[in-house]
C-alpha cells in the first residue's frame, strides 16, 4: 500500500518481529519478509492484516494477506496461503506492527518554528507560527504547540504534551503527555444564565479545567471551566471530535466519549464509561463506572455501575431491543 502523506521508516519486517510481538514461538518461515500493512479485503501477499470481528470473516476466506494476526477461535476462517499468528489482541498488536512501518501516524504534527524557552530549567519547546503564550503560562519540557494558538495567563501545560493549531487555552491545567487536536477551545465560560426583570444575568465562573495525565482530546471540542468547583477529565481518557463538556462536568479515568457527545453542567461520570456518538447526557446527573451508553441515546436519569443503556429517554439495552421488536 503506497501513501503519499506518511513515510515509510521501514522497507520490510521479518515475520518473526510479529512473532516477538505477539509473544508466540517462531514459526518455520520466521525469516519471511512483510514490506506492508493493510485491511484483509486488499491486502496483497506481502503485506499482513489482522482479524478480530466476526463481520470480518468472510474478508478473510478471500484475503491474500501474507500474514494475518488473528485470535485463536478465528483462525480457522484463513486463507491456506495466510500465515496466521496467534494474538489476544490481534487489534492491538497490528497497531503495533503499523507503528513499526510508519512511526508517526499515531499522532497529527503540526509544523513548527523551533526555539527554546530558558527559565531556572532548560526546555525545549517546538512553537508554530502566529502562537500567541502570555509570560506567565507554565509549559513543561519537550511540549509541542501548534500554529495560530493562544495560550492565557496562568495555563499549566505538562512535559510531552502536544497542543494543535487554532487552540485557545485559558484557565486551565493541562497534565504530562496530553493530546489537544486542532480547533479546541478549553477554560472558557460556561452556558450559564438566568433571566430576571428582561435581564440576562450570567453566572460567575471562577472555576477552571484539570486534564489528567494522557489524556486525548479530539478537534474542535470545547470545554468549559467550572462555575465554583472545576470541571475535570480524568487520566487516560479519550474524547473525539466535536464533544461539548460543560462546567463543573467530572469524568473519570479511562473513559471514551465519541463524536458529537453533549454532557451538561455538573454531571459526574465514573471510570472506563463508554459514550458513543451524538449521544446527549443531562446536567446533575450521576453516570457509574463501566457504563456504556448508545449511539443517539438520551440521558435524563442517574446510571448505576456496569449499565449498558440505549435510546430516550435512555434506558436498559434489552429493555430498548424489546420495545423496538413491538
Amino acid at each position: 500500500m503506497n501513501n503519499i502523506f506518511f513515510e515509510k521508516k521501514k522497507k520490510f519486517i521479518l515475520l518473526k518481529e510479529i512473532f516477538n510481538i505477539c509473544n508466540q514461538n517462531y514459526s518455520e518461515n520466521h525469516n519471511k519478509k512483510i514490506f506492508g500493512v493493510n485491511n484483509l479485503i486488499d491486502a496483497n501477499n506481502r503485506e499482513i492484516s489482522f482479524l478480530n470481528k466476526a463481520k470480518y470473516i468472510n474478508d478473510a476466506k478471500y484475503s491474500k494477506a501474507l500474514v494475518c494476526i488473528v485470535s485463536e477461535k478465528f483462525k480457522k476462517y484463513l486463507s491456506d496461503k495466510t500465515i496466521p499468528v496467534i494474538s489476544k489482541h490481534p487489534d492491538i498488536d497490528f497497531f503495533k506492527v503499523v507503528n513499526l512501518f510508519y512511526t508517526n501516524a499515531h499522532v497529527d504534527r503540526e509544523v513548527f518554528s523551533y526555539v527554546k524557552i530558558i527559565n531556572k530549567l532548560k526546555k525545549k519547546i517546538s512553537i508554530g507560527k502566529n502562537t500567541l503564550i502570555s509570560k506567565t503560562a507554565e509549559i513543561g519540557n519537550n511540549v509541542s504547540i501548534g500554529n495560530n494558538v493562544i495560550i492565557y495567563p496562568y495555563v499549566k501545560i505538562g512535559n510531552g504534551s502536544i497542543i494543535g493549531s487554532n487552540v485557545i487555552i485559558s484557565n486551565a491545567f493541562i497534565g504530562d503527555n496530553v493530546v489537544i487536536k486542532s480547533g479546541t477551545l478549553i477554560g472558557q465560560i460556561g452556558f450559564g444564565f438566568k433571566y430576571f426583570d428582561k435581564k440576562r444575568f450570567s453566572f460567575p465562573h471562577i472555576g477552571k479545567v484539570v486534564i489528567e495525565n494522557n489524556c486525548q482530546i479530539g478537534s474542535l471540542c470545547t470545554i468549559d471551566r467550572g462555575t465554583l468547583s472545576d470541571t475535570i477529565v480524568g487520566e487516560f481518557t479519550t474524547i473525539d471530535n466535536q464533544v461539548q463538556i460543560a462546567h463543573n462536568v467530572k469524568i473519570g479515568n479511562y473513559c471514551i466519549i465519541a463524536s458529537q457527545v453533549g454532557i451538561a453542567g455538573s454531571t459526574v461520570i465514573g471510570n472506563n464509561v463508554m459514550i458513543a456518538g451524538q449521544a446527549g447526557i443531562s446536567d446533575n446527573l450521576k453516570i457509574g463506572n463501566n457504563v456504556k451508553i448508545g449511539g443517539k441515546s438520551g440521558v435524563v436519569s442517574d446510571i448505576e455501575d456496569n449499565k449498558i443503556v440505549m435510546g430516550y429517554p435512555a434506558k436498559s439495552f434489552r429493555e430498548f431491543v424489546r420495545q423496538s421488536k413491538k
